[in-house]
Order: C-alpha cells, then structure tokens, then sequence
C-alpha cells in the first residue's frame, strides 16, 4: 500500500471472490461467527446497512458494516464488524474505514454513531477514541434467544 490513506469503497453487491475474502477476515474476527453467503448479499441490498471495504490487489484486505435505524429519539447508527487481514495491520486500515463512517454519519444527519469494544482491546480503543468516539459510561447487556432460561 503507498502512503496516501487507503481508498474505502461501499460494496453495491458481492462476487464469489468478495465472499471469500469476507468469509476469510470474518474467521480473524471471531471464532464463533458463522459465515453466510445469503445474509452478505442482503446486507450490501439492504436500505438499513452499508458494507465498507478496502482492497488490496483486488483482495478485500478490511471491512466494517454501517447499520443506520431510525428511533423515536433520531436516526442513529452503529457500527459492527470492524475487521482488518491479519498481514495488513497498521497500515492505516482500519482508521480509514472508521473515517469513512463517521462522515457517513454528518453527512446522513445522525444524532449518534456507537460502537463497542471489549476493554482488553487498548489499541483498538485508541485508535477510535483518535478519529472521534467517546467512551460513554454504560453496561452493555445481551440477550440471545438460543439461551435456555
């Protein structure tokens, strides 16, 4: 990658090779998510989510989802699945990305952009205090209907 800031694109719909690449970089994501090559295609058709990626030789080497929902309180967003390829760290990557979604977010008149992130990921941390979000004083909670009560 040269030194200008990595180009961010919004995926309008998916190749096989997208869905590798996606399906790839969701394993460096997490251990549990399953991969579904249905769902990635209503997500890039979606009125309600935007799939932002960079490329690398052609190769999605970075991805995040932008989800806006209207509320009774405002338009609101957040973002999810913040992920960057493993060999592609540090290269500015990921800020481009997150860059990109907060002026998605101006530019859509949004009252609010969330995200979350465990606390054990520092730099991670760092890098979206550096393009603009706050850290809010909170408890996330989760419910998960395969949970047996």
């Amino acid at each position: 990658m040269s030194d200008l800031p990595p180009d961010v694109e919004a995926l309008s719909s998916v190749t096989d090779a997208d869905s590798a690449d996606i399906e790839r970089l969701l394993g460096q994501l997490s251990t549990t998510a399953m991969f579904d090559q249905g769902r990635l295609a209503t997500i890039v058709s979606h009125d309600a989510t935007e799939l932002l990626v960079v490329r690398e030789g052609g190769r999605i080497v970075g991805a995040a989802t932008l989800v806006i929902f209207p509320l009774p309180s405002g338009l609101r967003g957040h973002v999810e699945d913040v992920v960057v390829d493993e060999t592609m760290r540090g290269k500015g990557i990921a800020r481009a990305l997150l860059l990109r979604m907060t002026e998605l977010a101006a530019a859509r008149g949004l009252r609010t952009l969330d995200l979350t992130s465990r606390p054990s990921r520092e730099s991670a941390l760092r890098l979206y205090e550096s393009v603009g979000f706050v850290r809010r004083e909170t408890t996330v909670l989760r419910f998960t209907p395969d949970t047996p009560r």
